[in-house]
């Protein structure tokens, strides 16, 4: 399917992810997530970078708190136009392990450990919709084509979404930064 606009790709994008029931999603999510962690790259990662989820995205609740029990996991924090990844821990009593809602209404890390983009091995991306070989059509705002452009980032970069959020051709800009894989169940 070839779509002219990144406009009109959101749009097909988001109706054909509110056509899904909460079941699909839930069962999309749980095999995105499971074929994620089994991914070497993840397996040996010691700092992987996720996100929270909003209602319209694969949930990442339960791939959180996994991957949280075995090694190190950063979230993202928005502040201004910028975006920065903070260490996440669940079990802390210090407010590395508290989310509360921020920028956009997504569920941001409260504590003050800001990691390195040159830290992380591994980020799972979302996005509107992706192209099988990595083009990302993200929401608009450019915060994670800004911070996978960063210098001393180096990840790997997996995108996640639901199978209908796959289509052949995206248009890419030059500030558009592709994925190294896309897992989309």
């Amino acid at each position: 399917m070839s779509i002219e606009s990144k406009q009109k790709i959101r749009a097909a994008a988001k109706s054909a992810v509110r056509a899904l029931s909460i079941t699909q999603k839930a069962s999309s999510s749980e095999a995105i997530f499971r074929c994620v962690a089994s991914l070497d790259k993840v397996r040996l990662a010691t700092t992987v970078a996720l996100f929270s989820s909003l209602p319209d995205e694969p949930q990442t609740e339960k791939i959180i708190t996994r991957l949280a029990a075995e090694r190190r996991v950063v979230l993202p924090r928005v502040d201004g136009e910028d975006m920065d990844f903070y260490l996440y821990t669940p079990s802390s009593a210090d407010e590395s392990g508290r989310l509360a809602s921020g920028a956009f209404g997504i569920a941001e890390p409260q504590g003050n450990v800001r990691v390195a983009p040159s830290e992380i091995d591994v980020i799972i991306v979302p996005g509107v919709a992706f192209t099988r070989d990595g083009v990302r059509c993200g929401r608009g705002r450019g915060y994670y084509d800004k911070y996978l452009s960063r210098a001393d980032f180096h990840a790997f970069k997996i995108g996640v979404c639901y199978a209908c959020q796959i289509f052949d051709e995206i248009p890419a800009e030059p500030h558009d930064v592709r994925m190294d894989e896309v897992v989309a169940r």
